[in-house]
Protein backbone atom coordinates (compact mmCIF):
# COMPACT_ATOMS: atom_id res chain seq x y z
CA UNK A 1 0.00 0.00 0.00
CA UNK A 2 1.14 3.08 -0.88
CA UNK A 3 1.78 5.73 1.72
CA UNK A 4 1.36 8.97 -0.59
CA UNK A 5 -1.69 10.77 0.35
CA UNK A 6 -2.65 11.52 -3.50
CA UNK A 7 -2.60 7.84 -4.03
CA UNK A 8 -4.74 7.13 -1.01
CA UNK A 9 -6.77 9.60 -2.10
CA UNK A 10 -7.78 8.77 -5.87
CA UNK A 11 -8.07 4.97 -4.78
CA UNK A 12 -10.84 6.02 -2.53
CA UNK A 13 -12.52 8.28 -5.10
CA UNK A 14 -11.98 5.98 -7.74
CA UNK A 15 -14.18 3.46 -5.57
CA UNK A 16 -17.42 5.81 -5.23
CA UNK A 17 -17.16 8.35 -8.03
CA UNK A 18 -16.39 7.42 -12.06
CA UNK A 19 -12.87 7.63 -12.82
CA UNK A 20 -12.20 9.59 -9.51
CA UNK A 21 -12.87 12.65 -10.63
CA UNK A 22 -16.13 15.14 -11.16
CA UNK A 23 -14.70 16.49 -14.77
CA UNK A 24 -12.93 14.21 -16.34
CA UNK A 25 -9.63 16.33 -17.56
CA UNK A 26 -8.66 16.26 -14.18
CA UNK A 27 -8.11 12.18 -14.21
CA UNK A 28 -4.64 13.07 -15.36
CA UNK A 29 -5.31 10.00 -18.23
CA UNK A 30 -4.13 12.40 -20.58
CA UNK A 31 -0.75 12.58 -19.09
CA UNK A 32 -0.74 9.61 -16.64
CA UNK A 33 0.27 9.46 -12.93
CA UNK A 34 -2.15 10.54 -10.19
CA UNK A 35 -3.75 13.79 -9.46
CA UNK A 36 -3.35 15.79 -7.66
CA UNK A 37 -5.72 16.43 -4.41
CA UNK A 38 -5.54 20.09 -3.85
CA UNK A 39 -6.27 20.74 0.16
CA UNK A 40 -6.04 24.49 -0.36
CA UNK A 41 -5.01 28.21 -2.36
CA UNK A 42 -3.96 31.59 -1.81
CA UNK A 43 -3.34 33.61 -4.25
CA UNK A 44 -0.79 31.88 -7.13
CA UNK A 45 -0.41 29.04 -5.50
CA UNK A 46 -2.46 25.65 -3.92
CA UNK A 47 -1.54 23.14 -2.13
CA UNK A 48 -2.13 19.15 -2.17
CA UNK A 49 -3.30 16.88 0.23
CA UNK A 50 0.15 15.85 1.19
CA UNK A 51 1.41 19.23 1.59
CA UNK A 52 3.17 20.42 -1.81
CA UNK A 53 2.56 23.53 -2.90
CA UNK A 54 2.65 24.52 -6.93
CA UNK A 55 2.31 27.81 -8.84
CA UNK A 56 -0.89 27.30 -10.10
CA UNK A 57 -1.18 28.52 -13.94
CA UNK A 58 -4.95 26.77 -14.47
CA UNK A 59 -6.83 29.28 -11.98
CA UNK A 60 -9.40 26.94 -11.49
CA UNK A 61 -9.22 26.61 -15.41
CA UNK A 62 -9.98 30.50 -16.02
CA UNK A 63 -12.44 32.15 -13.44
CA UNK A 64 -9.42 33.31 -10.60
CA UNK A 65 -8.22 35.91 -12.69
CA UNK A 66 -7.37 37.75 -8.75
CA UNK A 67 -5.62 34.76 -7.73
CA UNK A 68 -7.26 32.55 -5.02
CA UNK A 69 -8.85 33.81 -2.24
CA UNK A 70 -8.38 37.71 -2.75
CA UNK A 71 -9.63 39.52 0.04
CA UNK A 72 -12.79 42.02 -1.37
CA UNK A 73 -13.54 38.86 -3.01
CA UNK A 74 -13.85 36.93 0.17
CA UNK A 75 -14.90 39.69 2.20
CA UNK A 76 -17.99 39.52 -0.31
CA UNK A 77 -18.93 35.94 -0.10
CA UNK A 78 -18.84 36.00 3.97
CA UNK A 79 -21.36 38.96 3.79
CA UNK A 80 -23.70 37.08 1.20
CA UNK A 81 -23.20 34.07 3.51
CA UNK A 82 -24.41 35.72 6.28
CA UNK A 83 -27.38 37.13 4.34
CA UNK A 84 -28.39 33.37 2.76
CA UNK A 85 -27.65 30.78 0.86
CA UNK A 86 -30.17 31.00 -1.89
CA UNK A 87 -33.67 32.47 -1.98
CA UNK A 88 -35.63 31.19 -5.24
CA UNK A 89 -36.74 34.78 -5.55
CA UNK A 90 -35.35 37.52 -7.47
CA UNK A 91 -31.98 39.67 -5.53
CA UNK A 92 -31.29 43.53 -6.14
CA UNK A 93 -27.39 42.01 -6.43
CA UNK A 94 -28.55 40.00 -9.70
CA UNK A 95 -29.67 43.69 -10.98
CA UNK A 96 -26.06 44.96 -10.02
CA UNK A 97 -24.25 42.29 -11.63
CA UNK A 98 -26.56 42.04 -14.84
CA UNK A 99 -25.54 45.97 -14.88
CA UNK A 100 -22.22 45.37 -14.69
CA UNK A 101 -22.08 43.13 -17.23
CA UNK A 102 -23.84 44.81 -19.35
CA UNK A 103 -21.71 48.39 -18.62
CA UNK A 104 -18.74 45.76 -20.04
CA UNK A 105 -19.87 44.42 -23.00
CA UNK A 106 -21.42 46.77 -25.76
CA UNK A 107 -22.76 44.26 -27.69
CA UNK A 108 -25.29 43.15 -24.91
CA UNK A 109 -28.29 45.32 -23.61
CA UNK A 110 -29.82 42.38 -21.55
CA UNK A 111 -28.53 39.26 -20.04
CA UNK A 112 -29.94 36.24 -18.48
CA UNK A 113 -27.95 34.42 -15.46
CA UNK A 114 -27.16 31.11 -15.05
CA UNK A 115 -25.30 28.64 -13.24
CA UNK A 116 -22.39 27.10 -15.69
CA UNK A 117 -21.20 27.74 -18.91
CA UNK A 118 -22.71 24.83 -20.35
CA UNK A 119 -25.82 25.97 -19.52
CA UNK A 120 -25.19 29.35 -20.95
CA UNK A 121 -24.42 27.84 -24.29
CA UNK A 122 -27.06 25.45 -24.59
CA UNK A 123 -29.27 27.94 -23.87
CA UNK A 124 -28.40 30.49 -26.17
CA UNK A 125 -28.52 28.16 -29.46
CA UNK A 126 -31.66 27.14 -27.98
CA UNK A 127 -32.71 30.89 -28.41
CA UNK A 128 -31.24 31.34 -31.89
CA UNK A 129 -33.14 28.31 -32.94
CA UNK A 130 -36.58 30.32 -31.37
CA UNK A 131 -35.50 33.80 -32.41
CA UNK A 132 -34.82 32.86 -35.79
CA UNK A 133 -37.13 29.46 -36.62
CA UNK A 134 -34.48 27.50 -37.90
CA UNK A 135 -33.03 24.24 -36.67
CA UNK A 136 -29.44 24.17 -38.04
CA UNK A 137 -26.55 25.37 -35.98
CA UNK A 138 -23.00 25.94 -37.43
CA UNK A 139 -20.07 24.71 -34.71
CA UNK A 140 -16.24 24.73 -35.44
CA UNK A 141 -13.96 21.69 -34.86
CA UNK A 142 -11.26 22.05 -31.56
CA UNK A 143 -14.06 24.54 -30.54
CA UNK A 144 -15.73 23.21 -26.98
CA UNK A 145 -18.98 24.82 -25.79
CA UNK A 146 -19.93 22.56 -23.33
CA UNK A 147 -21.59 18.75 -23.12
CA UNK A 148 -24.94 19.66 -24.69
CA UNK A 149 -26.02 16.40 -26.71
CA UNK A 150 -26.28 19.26 -30.10
CA UNK A 151 -22.72 20.06 -29.63
CA UNK A 152 -21.19 16.98 -29.04
CA UNK A 153 -20.47 16.64 -32.45
CA UNK A 154 -17.51 15.79 -34.96
CA UNK A 155 -17.01 16.65 -38.79
CA UNK A 156 -19.45 14.51 -41.18
CA UNK A 157 -17.84 13.39 -44.28
CA UNK A 158 -18.39 16.50 -46.55
CA UNK A 159 -20.27 20.13 -46.44
CA UNK A 160 -23.36 18.06 -47.44
CA UNK A 161 -23.52 16.01 -44.18
CA UNK A 162 -24.11 16.97 -40.92
CA UNK A 163 -21.86 16.05 -37.54
CA UNK A 164 -21.42 12.61 -35.90
CA UNK A 165 -21.60 11.72 -32.55
CA UNK A 166 -18.63 12.34 -30.05
CA UNK A 167 -20.62 10.57 -26.81
CA UNK A 168 -22.35 7.46 -26.37
CA UNK A 169 -26.02 8.58 -25.46
CA UNK A 170 -26.04 11.35 -27.87
CA UNK A 171 -28.71 9.80 -30.75
CA UNK A 172 -27.79 10.93 -34.40
CA UNK A 173 -31.09 12.55 -34.35
CA UNK A 174 -29.96 15.30 -31.76
CA UNK A 175 -26.74 16.14 -33.82
CA UNK A 176 -28.89 15.71 -37.30
CA UNK A 177 -28.78 19.84 -37.62
CA UNK A 178 -24.85 20.55 -36.28
CA UNK A 179 -22.55 20.92 -38.90
CA UNK A 180 -18.58 20.96 -37.87
CA UNK A 181 -16.36 23.26 -40.10
CA UNK A 182 -12.24 23.57 -40.01
CA UNK A 183 -10.90 26.61 -37.61
CA UNK A 184 -9.92 29.53 -39.67
CA UNK A 185 -10.50 28.11 -42.95
CA UNK A 186 -12.89 30.91 -44.92
CA UNK A 187 -13.06 28.85 -47.78
CA UNK A 188 -15.61 25.99 -46.53
CA UNK A 189 -16.89 28.88 -44.43
CA UNK A 190 -18.37 30.29 -47.27
CA UNK A 191 -19.12 27.08 -49.14
CA UNK A 192 -21.32 25.63 -45.74
CA UNK A 193 -23.83 29.11 -46.25
CA UNK A 194 -23.76 28.52 -49.79
CA UNK A 195 -25.12 25.30 -49.25
CA UNK A 196 -27.23 25.88 -45.93
CA UNK A 197 -27.22 29.48 -45.00
CA UNK A 198 -31.10 29.53 -45.42
CA UNK A 199 -31.17 27.25 -42.93
CA UNK A 200 -28.44 27.71 -40.62
CA UNK A 201 -30.03 29.43 -37.09
CA UNK A 202 -26.46 30.65 -35.80
CA UNK A 203 -22.86 30.50 -35.91
CA UNK A 204 -21.45 29.44 -33.03
CA UNK A 205 -17.50 29.72 -31.91
CA UNK A 206 -14.75 30.53 -29.45
CA UNK A 207 -13.13 33.69 -31.05
CA UNK A 208 -9.79 32.60 -29.33
CA UNK A 209 -10.14 29.01 -28.95
CA UNK A 210 -9.06 27.30 -25.43
CA UNK A 211 -10.11 23.94 -25.64
CA UNK A 212 -7.02 23.27 -28.12
CA UNK A 213 -5.12 24.55 -26.35
CA UNK A 214 -4.57 28.85 -27.17
CA UNK A 215 -5.41 29.35 -31.26
CA UNK A 216 -6.59 32.42 -32.08
CA UNK A 217 -9.09 33.33 -35.04
CA UNK A 218 -7.70 35.26 -37.74
CA UNK A 219 -9.51 38.91 -38.29
CA UNK A 220 -10.10 37.80 -41.68
CA UNK A 221 -11.71 34.72 -40.47
CA UNK A 222 -13.82 36.23 -37.69
CA UNK A 223 -15.30 39.20 -39.95
CA UNK A 224 -16.39 36.74 -42.37
CA UNK A 225 -18.14 34.96 -39.98
CA UNK A 226 -20.16 38.07 -38.91
CA UNK A 227 -20.53 39.43 -42.70
CA UNK A 228 -22.19 35.86 -43.81
CA UNK A 229 -24.46 35.23 -40.30
CA UNK A 230 -25.39 39.15 -41.60
CA UNK A 231 -26.56 38.02 -45.52
CA UNK A 232 -27.87 34.59 -44.39
CA UNK A 233 -29.96 36.28 -41.77
CA UNK A 234 -28.24 33.98 -39.37
CA UNK A 235 -27.32 34.99 -35.69
CA UNK A 236 -23.53 35.03 -34.40
CA UNK A 237 -23.08 33.73 -31.24
CA UNK A 238 -19.47 34.14 -29.58
CA UNK A 239 -19.04 31.71 -26.53
CA UNK A 240 -16.68 34.30 -24.03
CA UNK A 241 -16.71 31.42 -21.28
CA UNK A 242 -13.20 31.23 -21.34
CA UNK A 243 -12.03 34.34 -22.83
CA UNK A 244 -14.94 36.97 -21.25
CA UNK A 245 -13.26 39.34 -19.17
CA UNK A 246 -9.57 37.64 -19.48
CA UNK A 247 -8.40 38.45 -22.62
CA UNK A 248 -9.39 41.71 -22.20
CA UNK A 249 -12.17 44.63 -21.20
CA UNK A 250 -14.32 43.12 -24.57
CA UNK A 251 -13.33 39.87 -24.47
CA UNK A 252 -12.24 38.10 -27.25
CA UNK A 253 -14.91 40.10 -29.50
CA UNK A 254 -12.75 43.27 -28.40
CA UNK A 255 -9.77 42.06 -29.82
CA UNK A 256 -11.23 40.78 -32.93
CA UNK A 257 -13.38 43.91 -33.50
CA UNK A 258 -16.42 42.09 -34.38
CA UNK A 259 -20.12 42.46 -32.74
CA UNK A 260 -21.68 39.29 -31.75
CA UNK A 261 -25.56 38.86 -32.01
CA UNK A 262 -25.39 36.82 -28.85
CA UNK A 263 -22.69 36.40 -26.23
CA UNK A 264 -21.82 33.72 -24.12
CA UNK A 265 -19.85 34.12 -20.42
CA UNK A 266 -19.02 32.16 -17.55
CA UNK A 267 -15.83 31.79 -15.49
CA UNK A 268 -14.58 35.21 -15.06
CA UNK A 269 -18.23 36.67 -14.14
CA UNK A 270 -18.32 33.98 -11.69
CA UNK A 271 -15.05 34.28 -9.53
CA UNK A 272 -15.03 31.35 -8.85
CA UNK A 273 -18.43 30.23 -7.84
CA UNK A 274 -20.96 28.52 -10.18
CA UNK A 275 -22.17 31.12 -12.33
CA UNK A 276 -22.46 31.78 -15.87
CA UNK A 277 -24.81 33.94 -18.33
CA UNK A 278 -25.91 34.79 -22.18
CA UNK A 279 -27.13 37.77 -23.31
CA UNK A 280 -27.41 39.92 -26.44
CA UNK A 281 -29.74 43.03 -27.82
CA UNK A 282 -32.83 43.33 -26.46
CA UNK A 283 -35.20 42.07 -29.21
CA UNK A 284 -33.65 38.59 -29.19
CA UNK A 285 -33.53 38.40 -25.44
CA UNK A 286 -37.36 39.47 -24.76
CA UNK A 287 -37.77 35.97 -26.94
CA UNK A 288 -37.25 34.31 -23.35
CA UNK A 289 -39.43 33.05 -21.05
CA UNK A 290 -41.67 34.49 -19.39
CA UNK A 291 -41.59 37.31 -22.22
CA UNK A 292 -41.52 35.54 -24.97
CA UNK A 293 -41.81 31.34 -26.13
CA UNK A 294 -38.57 29.91 -25.62
CA UNK A 295 -38.08 28.35 -22.37
CA UNK A 296 -35.18 28.88 -19.62
CA UNK A 297 -35.09 28.26 -16.13
CA UNK A 298 -32.98 27.42 -13.09
CA UNK A 299 -33.52 27.19 -9.50
CA UNK A 300 -30.04 28.41 -8.24
CA UNK A 301 -29.64 30.78 -11.17
CA UNK A 302 -28.22 34.15 -10.11
CA UNK A 303 -27.98 33.29 -6.52
CA UNK A 304 -26.73 35.54 -3.95
CA UNK A 305 -23.24 33.94 -2.89
CA UNK A 306 -22.56 33.21 -6.64
CA UNK A 307 -23.53 36.93 -7.61
CA UNK A 308 -21.54 38.35 -4.83
CA UNK A 309 -18.68 36.53 -5.64
CA UNK A 310 -18.54 37.33 -9.76
CA UNK A 311 -19.29 41.18 -8.45
CA UNK A 312 -16.79 41.73 -6.40
CA UNK A 313 -14.30 40.37 -9.12
CA UNK A 314 -15.69 42.24 -11.78
CA UNK A 315 -14.78 45.60 -9.89
CA UNK A 316 -11.25 44.66 -8.69
CA UNK A 317 -10.57 44.42 -12.81
CA UNK A 318 -12.36 47.19 -13.69
CA UNK A 319 -9.75 49.13 -11.55
CA UNK A 320 -7.16 51.11 -13.79
CA UNK A 321 -3.88 49.43 -15.52
CA UNK A 322 -5.49 45.63 -14.52
CA UNK A 323 -5.41 44.22 -17.86
CA UNK A 324 -2.17 46.25 -18.95
CA UNK A 325 -0.50 44.63 -16.12
CA UNK A 326 -1.85 41.28 -16.58
CA UNK A 327 -0.86 41.06 -20.17
CA UNK A 328 2.65 42.21 -19.20
CA UNK A 329 2.77 39.03 -16.31
CA UNK A 330 1.22 36.86 -19.55
CA UNK A 331 3.83 38.12 -21.85
CA UNK A 332 6.83 37.39 -19.83
CA UNK A 333 5.93 34.26 -18.91
CA UNK A 334 5.83 33.55 -22.75
CA UNK A 335 8.83 34.84 -23.69
CA UNK A 336 10.63 33.38 -21.43
CA UNK A 337 9.02 29.97 -22.04
CA UNK A 338 10.39 30.44 -25.57
CA UNK A 339 13.30 31.35 -24.64
CA UNK A 340 14.23 28.32 -22.50
CA UNK A 341 12.81 26.09 -25.31
CA UNK A 342 14.97 27.73 -27.24
CA UNK A 343 18.17 27.31 -25.54
CA UNK A 344 17.53 23.47 -25.32
CA UNK A 345 16.64 23.08 -29.22
CA UNK A 346 12.76 21.89 -28.17
CA UNK A 347 10.39 22.98 -31.00
CA UNK A 348 8.31 25.45 -29.67
CA UNK A 349 5.42 28.19 -30.48
CA UNK A 350 3.21 30.04 -27.66
CA UNK A 351 0.65 32.75 -28.23
CA UNK A 352 -1.48 34.72 -25.01
CA UNK A 353 -3.74 37.55 -24.46
CA UNK A 354 -4.29 39.09 -21.73
CA UNK A 355 -4.48 36.60 -18.91
CA UNK A 356 -4.70 33.70 -21.16
CA UNK A 357 -1.68 31.95 -22.90
CA UNK A 358 -1.53 28.71 -24.94
CA UNK A 359 2.18 27.09 -25.75
CA UNK A 360 3.02 24.01 -28.51
CA UNK A 361 5.64 21.83 -28.96
CA UNK A 362 5.63 22.69 -32.67
CA UNK A 363 7.88 25.24 -34.61
CA UNK A 364 4.85 27.20 -35.66
CA UNK A 365 1.74 28.35 -34.12
CA UNK A 366 -1.41 25.85 -35.17
CA UNK A 367 -4.39 27.68 -36.94
CA UNK A 368 -6.77 24.43 -36.27
CA UNK A 369 -7.96 21.65 -34.71
CA UNK A 370 -5.35 19.51 -37.10
CA UNK A 371 -2.72 21.17 -36.87
CA UNK A 372 -3.07 21.21 -33.03
CA UNK A 373 -2.91 17.30 -33.67
CA UNK A 374 0.44 17.47 -34.88
CA UNK A 375 2.03 18.20 -31.43
CA UNK A 376 4.01 15.57 -30.19
CA UNK A 377 2.29 14.19 -26.91
CA UNK A 378 4.37 12.02 -25.75
CA UNK A 379 7.16 14.68 -24.99
CA UNK A 380 4.42 17.23 -23.64
CA UNK A 381 3.21 14.51 -21.31
CA UNK A 382 7.12 14.76 -20.11
CA UNK A 383 7.02 18.28 -19.71
CA UNK A 384 3.59 18.22 -17.58
CA UNK A 385 5.26 16.12 -15.03
CA UNK A 386 8.83 17.73 -15.22
CA UNK A 387 7.10 21.28 -14.26
CA UNK A 388 5.01 19.36 -11.89
CA UNK A 389 7.94 18.00 -10.08
CA UNK A 390 9.09 21.18 -9.50
CA UNK A 391 6.08 22.86 -7.99
CA UNK A 392 4.41 24.34 -11.48
CA UNK A 393 1.04 23.46 -12.02
CA UNK A 394 -0.23 23.40 -15.81
CA UNK A 395 -3.05 21.76 -17.23
CA UNK A 396 -2.88 18.20 -17.30
CA UNK A 397 -3.40 17.69 -21.05
CA UNK A 398 -2.44 19.11 -24.31
CA UNK A 399 -5.12 20.58 -25.63
CA UNK A 400 -5.70 22.81 -22.69
CA UNK A 401 -5.09 27.04 -22.12
CA UNK A 402 -3.26 28.06 -19.47
CA UNK A 403 -4.13 31.33 -16.94
CA UNK A 404 -1.86 34.06 -15.08
CA UNK A 405 -3.53 35.68 -12.55
CA UNK A 406 -3.21 39.49 -11.02
CA UNK A 407 -1.28 37.70 -8.23
CA UNK A 408 1.36 36.06 -9.89
CA UNK A 409 4.50 38.06 -9.32
CA UNK A 410 8.08 38.27 -10.61
CA UNK A 411 9.25 35.84 -8.49
CA UNK A 412 6.69 33.24 -9.53
CA UNK A 413 6.87 33.61 -13.48
CA UNK A 414 11.00 33.21 -13.14
CA UNK A 415 10.37 30.54 -10.64
CA UNK A 416 8.46 28.79 -13.11
CA UNK A 417 10.76 29.68 -16.07
CA UNK A 418 14.12 28.30 -14.14
CA UNK A 419 11.68 24.91 -13.56
CA UNK A 420 11.15 25.21 -16.78
CA UNK A 421 14.75 25.43 -18.43
CA UNK A 422 15.20 22.15 -16.10
CA UNK A 423 12.04 20.41 -17.99
CA UNK A 424 12.96 20.97 -20.79
CA UNK A 425 16.50 20.01 -20.63
CA UNK A 426 15.06 16.72 -19.45
CA UNK A 427 13.40 16.24 -22.88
Amino acid sequence: MTTDLNDQLFERARAVIPGGVNSPVRAFRAVGGTPRFIARAEGPYMWDAAGARYIDYIGSWGPMILGHGHPAVIEAVQRAVAEGLSFGAPTEREIELAEAILALMPSMEMVRLVSSGTEAAMSALRLARGATGRKRIVKFEGCYHGHADALLVKAGSGLATFGQTTSAGVPEEVVQHTLVLEYNNVAQLEEAFALHGRDIACLVIEAIAGNMNFVRATPAFARRCRELCTQYGALLVVDEVMTGFRVGPRGAQGVLGITPDLTVLGKVIGGGMPLAAFGGPRAIMEQLAPLGPVYQAGTLSGNPVATACGLATLREIARPGFYESLAAKTRMLVDGLAAAAAAEGVPFSADCEGGMFGFFLLPALPGNYGQVMQSDGARFNRLFHGLLARGVYIAPALYEAGFVSAAHGDADIAATLEAAREAFRGL
